[in-house]
Parts: structure tokens; C-alpha cells; sequence
């Protein structure tokens, strides 16, 4: 058809943690999926490989993007641009750890390097039974000897110790590499995985331990984006947590203005802190303080507290919590933490409608297909207008349903969500008291309910744990329309 149903794995250290949904038939997915891993300290390496799913027969690799430990740690604000994907080869593709015990004398004649080659595990399978026939070939000083081949196993253990005898004088830049291969009795043998030492960083004693395998180094590193690009946000975060009562204090310091509202608010911790948020901060710090704050029983007075510094630094009342300030983002993330269950009571019967029907649906006569007019009538093709007409019935219809579930719903609104609102009306009215303002009450808690809640989840259901999957294209359109 000349497009592509693509998804991503995500996996760390060659194992698979995450997958997203597939974005049906596009050549420019858009997923929007933000996904947490708590990571081991140790990992080495984060790959993102993008897939065709086909419903018969094998899903397709697209290709891959991989990052380092030392790339992501060398970026703390973190990564976010247009990466080129690039293509999978088998030698790349590489697993495991091999145990591995080195000794190199400091003296003697002759030196002798011993290699003890213990054992390795999970390493990759590459033949049709699941399995591989592992042996392994350490190379030093121009001489290579191999081990023996251990079948049908992905945890060989060999067991045996490979000596080579190095040179006089200082060993310069000499290296030890230790590779792993798959056996095969017909063709040619498959790679495994390599580690390499330089001989003047082993310790005079014995080295030992489990060694991650690496693939061998990329030849081309920029692949012009033949295969595409894949947009990324990627930040790495090392925290260390401490038992509770080591925050209590500042725990006290952040709800004091809340608890004993001061003379001067301006001097408070709360004030302090949305004052020095930077804009690409303000979403994790209102994340924190929303989730502080529920466990402290005051998100409420939270919301209050941030919406009242806002409405008091706000002259236009048509500008009022349009910026993404701290109140604004704070609000939104109350919204989601407390309201996501009653989002999906009110929402799912007709999204869930929407994405089964697979109704077409479009007002820009620039992007209508006119062809497509047999799925609203078996007559054949429907005129311009035909298609408006019935696309706005379809978005009329569905945009009813939405509002009467809305409306009908006041008793299922958690009560947080709804003493917040009333606080903020109250709050609103008092700040811009005169008529001709008297429609701003209102509008100040739909831009946060409507705009900030049930709008985003219509456009991306997904997104909001509606649907498993996102939408197909035309689907997508019609939400997207809808929404607006």
C-alpha cells in the first residue's frame, strides 16, 4: 500500500522493557509515549528499534537508534532531536556476558598471558532451535587460539585457559580481545559478542569477573536518514532516596504558606520556587508538588494558594491560566491524578464507538476524498457537499453524546476536583468583580476541564489509557476535528 504499520521496542542491554502502539498505515508515526525504566546502575546501552507489524508472517525491522551510558550521562538537561535510524545487522545484534579470568605477570621470562575462559550466559540464539553452538577465539600479540565448541547451549561453560606469550619490553598499545562465535557446520560462523582489555590496564594480579559482550564498533555511523528519523526525548536521572523522616523539614518548609499564610507571601519557599521554575522544568516540578501535596492532604489549598498568585498578577482577564505557569501545569496534573477514572466512565462509551464505527469524516475541502464516499452511501461517490453535510451530523452526534455524558455526570466528579473548581470561581469573581466580566468564572474552569482534560483525551485516547492502541488515520482525523 506504500506505507507502514510501525511500533517501537524499546530494549536495555538487549533486553526488551517497553513497546509502544502501533501507529496504523503512516510512513510518519506520531506516539507521544512517555515511558519510565527504572534502570541497573551498571547498564551499558539503550536501543529503540522500529518495526512493521505485518498480520501474517514475521513483523519487519525498520531499523534502530542506540545510545550509550556515556552519551545519555554526558547530556543532563538530556537528549531531545531527530535521530537518523539505522539499519540492523546480526553483528550488531549481540547479548550476554562472558566470565572471564586474566593474569598478566608483572616480570619473568617469558611473560605469559593466561586467559581463563570460564563460562558465558544469555547470549544471543542464532540458530532455528533457540539455541547456538558457542566457542571462543582470543587474539593477542598476532596470535590466536580458540576454545573448544560447547553445542546446543545459550550458557556455555568451557572452562579452559588459553596462554600466549607476550613480548620483551613495555607492551605499548598491545590488546587482548576475547570474541564468541556461533558454530556452524555449513556456511560461515555467526558472531556472538566481544570484549576487548589493553594489556597496561590489567593489574599485575589476576582479573576476574563478568564481562558484558559488545558488538563490533559501527563503520558508518551516519546513514544520511535513508531509513528515516526517530524523534526522541531521552533524560537519565540518578536519584537516591532517603527514609521519609529526612524530609520531613522540607516537607513543613514547602506547606507552611499553605498551613500559616505569612504577612509577606512573597518571601514564602512555595513563591520562591515557582519564581526560579524554568518552562522545561515547570511539568516535573508541578508533577512533584501535586503528588506532594495529595499525600500531605492540602492539594486543594495547593491549587488555591497557586491560582490566587496567578489571578493576582493577571490585569487581562482573557490571558487568565492560558500560559503554562506553574498553576496552570499544576491543575492539569491534579486533573489526571484524581479524575482519570471518571475521564474514562464519561469518555470510553464513546470513544470506544468512534474507533468501531470508522465513520468518514472531514470538513477541509482541500483534504476530502470524495471516492471514499461509499462508506456513507452504496451509491458511489458523494458530492462535496454531501460529505460536509454528513461529516458534521457525525461530529454533531458524537459531540452531543460527549457533552450529555458530561453533563449528566456531576455526581460522579471526584469531590476534590469539584471543591478546587469552586474554590477557583470563587477566587475568579472576587479578582474581576464587575459585569462585564461576569462570563471569566466560567471560563476560567473550562480552560482547565475542557481544554486541558477532555480535549486532550478525545485527541489522543491513547495517551489517557482509553484505548490500547492509537488511532488509524481517518479515525485520528475525526478526532482530531472533533476536539477542535
Amino acid at each position: 500500500s506504500g506505507s507502514s504499520d510501525p511500533y517501537c521496542v524499546v530494549k536495555v542491554d538487549n533486553e526488551v522493557v517497553a513497546r509502544t502502539a502501533t501507529v496504523w498505515k503512516s510512513l510518519n508515526p506520531f506516539w507521544g509515549e512517555e515511558i519510565t525504566l527504572l534502570l541497573p546502575r551498571g547498564f551499558h546501552s539503550l536501543a529503540i528499534y522500529v518495526l512493521d507489524e505485518d498480520t501474517i508472517g514475521q513483523d519487519d525491522v525498520i531499523g534502530k537508534v542506540s545510545l550509550s551510558h556515556q552519551q545519555i550521562s554526558a547530556e543532563p538537561r538530556g537528549i531531545d532531536s531527530w535521530l537518523s535510524l539505522a539499519p540492523v545487522s546480526p553483528d550488531q545484534e549481540v547479548q550476554g556476558e562472558i566470565h572471564l579470568e586474566l593474569q598478566v605477570p608483572e616480570r619473568g621470562h617469558p611473560r605469559v598471558l593466561r586467559c581463563h575462559l570460564i563460562e558465558a550466559r544469555d547470549l544471543a540464539p542464532r540458530d532455528a532451535s533457540g539455541t547456538s553452538d558457542p566457542f571462543g577465539r582470543v587474539s593477542c600479540c598476532g596470535h590466536t587460539l580458540e576454545t573448544a565448541v560447547v553445542k546446543k547451549t545459550r550458557f556455555p561453560r568451557w572452562d579452559e585457559v588459553l596462554e600466549f606469550e607476550l613480548p620483551e619490553g613495555e607492551l605499548g598499545e598491545a590488546v587482548l580481545s576475547v570474541e564468541l562465535w556461533d558454530w556452524d557446520i555449513v556456511g560461515k560462523n555467526d558472531f556472538l559478542g566481544r570484549v576487548e582489555f589493553s594489556l597496561d590496564t590489567l593489574c599485575p594480579g589476576p582479573t576476574r569477573g563478568w564481562f558484558h559482550l559488545l558488538p563490533f564498533p559501527s563503520t558508518t555511523e551516519d546513514h544520511g536518514g535513508q531509513l528515516g528519523a526517530l524523534r526522541l526525548a531521552v533524560r537519565l536521572l540518578e536519584d537516591t532516596v532517603l527514609p521519609s523522616h529526612h524530609y520531613q523539614p522540607l516537607i513543613q518548609l514547602l506547606t507552611e504558606p499553605i498551613l500559616c499564610p505569612a504577612q509577606n507571601p512573597e518571601g514564602t519557599a512555595l513563591a520562591v520556587l515557582e519564581e526560579v521554575t524554568s518552562g522545561e522544568s515547570r511539568q516535573d516540578v508541578a508533577t512533584k508538588l501535586v503528588k506532594l501535596f495529595l499525600c500531605q492532604g492540602l492539594a486543594v489549598p495547593l491549587l488555591d494558594y497557586l491560582t490566587s498568585r496567578e489571578l493576582a498578577r493577571t490585569t487581562d482577564p482573557n490571558t487568565l491560566f492560558r500560559s503554562n505557569s506553574l498553576a496552570s501545569k499544576s491543575m492539569e496534573q491534579f486533573m489526571k491524578a484524581v479524575g482519570l477514572p471518571y475521564l474514562h466512565e464519561v469518555l470510553k462509551p464513546v470513544v470506544n464507538r468512534i474507533f468501531e464505527e470508522k465513520k468518514y469524516v472531514e470538513l477541509d475541502p482541500g483534504k476530502m476524498e470524495l471516492s471514499r464516499g461509499r462508506r456513507i452511501s452504496l451509491k458511489g461517490s458523494l458530492s462535496e457537499v454531501q460529505v460536509r453535510e454528513s461529516s458534521l451530523e457525525l461530529l454533531k452526534g458524537y459531540l452531543g453524546d460527549i457533552l450529555d455524558a458530561i453533563v449528566g455526570s456531576v455526581d460522579k466528579c471526584p469531590l476534590p476536583m469539584r471543591v478546587a473548581f469552586q474554590q477557583l470561581r470563587r477566587r475568579v469573581e472576587q479578582r474581576f468583580p464587575s459585569a462585564q466580566h461576569e462570563e471569566v468564572r466560567y471560563f476560567s474552569i473550562s480552560g482547565f476541564l475542557f481544554l486541558r482534560f477532555f480535549a486532550p483525551a478525545v485527541l489522543t485516547p491513547k495517551l489517557f489509557g482509553l484505548r490500547e492502541q492509537h488511532a488509524e488515520p481517518g479515525t485520528g482525523r475525526t478526532l482530531l476535528l472533533l476536539a477542535k
